[in-house]
């Protein structure tokens, strides 16, 4: 009813679902899209006013374990999914996503796979918007505003954040986005963060030249003010972003300085350290696995030189089938935690090598060079340099 140029929406499972959605909505919305992915499906859907002119996605390499079958996340298949659209005669990527959840903040075994996707997130971002005027990113992150994941993304693309960056904000008290008011939520996850918490985000940047502003910016607040039920778990963000050629007044800057460099070495060399024992978790897992198939092969063999002995064939027998179910098993989780730390590994390469150029960009800004004294002389200045 809003009517506005984009609606971005996560957890749209049922293909079906998004049909209904496209078929009521397209006298507003005549451009859709659905992303599939895993075996569930992304969840990410778009609708929009403006033509669509390309679209693709990208499936994180890292997403929860197969045998966690009660949290799912696997089977979902996260991804971002990016449009491309022409306004006015400037082209936007606007990127929707959906980022593993937090199931125990105090024992999160996901996560280096959620800083993993945050980084490949950003990396795609980073990689797929240079021809872009303007970048605009929604989702459910599943990161508090000042997780390593959030952190990370922001300070390597630069995107800004709508909720922080607007005057005029209506909505849930601290823009939270999973209150307790809210009677989808279970209140006992809420029990630290009595306001609720804050990991839907819109983000957006302008690249060429032109300036964004976040005008408004709102949240909804537990329900439907209409029938009182809530319309999902999560509360939705809506936003108006004003695009300009010249910069608004009273802008925040938003330098590259030694104080951002400083602060994009940092955030990075956190990264890294969280993936690289999220690494060694795997390689840990991959190894116990591998012990476990050797013995399970020792005792298939035991248990075939029974049977021909005919000794206890009949126990044998019967040993042998959740014998060979124990071996199967263990060889899947075994190849799963190999590709887990190869896919971890792969990322602490990507994180150590920018970590690196931004350590050089650092150490050869006039910045951080020493100052010449006044007596040096022109030779000394030459031999320095």
């Amino acid at each position: 009813m809003e009517s506005f140029d984009l609606a971005l929406l996560e957890e749209v499972w049922s293909e079906q679902d998004f049909q209904d959605l496209r078929q009521k909505l397209l006298p507003t919305y005549p451009a859709a899209h659905y992303f599939r992915s895993g075996i569930i499906g992304s969840g990410l859907c778009v609708f929009s006013k403006h033509p669509i002119q390309e679209f693709t996605q990208h499936v994180f390499t890292l997403n929860g374990y197969p045998y966690m079958i009660h949290h799912g996340d696997w089977f979902c298949g996260k991804a971002v999914g990016l449009l491309v659209l022409h306004l006015s005669g400037l082209v936007l990527n606007a990127y929707v996503t959906h980022l593993h959840a937090e199931y125990n903040r105090q024992k999160d075994v996901y996560l280096a796979h959620r800083v993993a996707q945050a980084w490949e997130l950003a990396q795609f971002i980073h990689h797929t918007s240079k021809k872009a005027d303007m970048v605009l990113l929604c989702g459910d992150l599943n990161l508090h505003p000042k997780d390593l994941g959030c952190r990370l993304l922001k300070e390597w693309t630069g995107l800004c954040d709508a909720y922080l960056e607007t005057r005029d904000f209506k909505g849930s008290e601290e823009g939270c986005t999973m209150v307790p008011e809210n009677c989808y939520v279970n209140r006992r996850e809420l029990e630290q963060f009595p306001l609720g918490i804050r990991i839907d985000y819109v983000l957006y940047k302008a690249v060429s030249g032109l300036y964004i502003s976040c005008k408004t910016f709102k949240t909804t607040t537990g329900h439907d003010p209409h029938s009182g039920t809530p319309l999902s778990d999560h509360e939705a963000l809506m936003a108006t972003l004003c695009v300009r050629h010249s910069p608004p007044q009273h802008t925040s800057s938003h330098s590259h300085g030694p104080a951002e460099r400083s602060a994009l070495i940092s955030v990075l060399r956190e990264a890294w350290t969280e993936l690289d024992q999220g690494m060694a978790q795997a390689l840990w897992w991959a190894t116990i696995t591998g012990y476990v198939i050797g013995l399970g092969l020792l005792l298939l063999a035991l248990l075939c030189a029974l049977a021909v002995g005919g000794g206890i064939r009949e126990v044998a027998i019967l040993l042998w089938t959740p014998s060979v179910g124990l071996v199967l098993g263990a060889g899947a989780v075994y190849l799963f935690h190999v590709q887990e730390a190869k896919g971890l590994c792969r990322a602490r390469a990507e994180l150590q090598h920018v970590l690196g150029r931004a350590r050089e960009a650092q150490d050869l800004s006039p910045e951080s060079q020493p100052a010449l004294q006044p007596g040096r002389q022109e030779g000394d200045r030459a031999e320095e340099q």
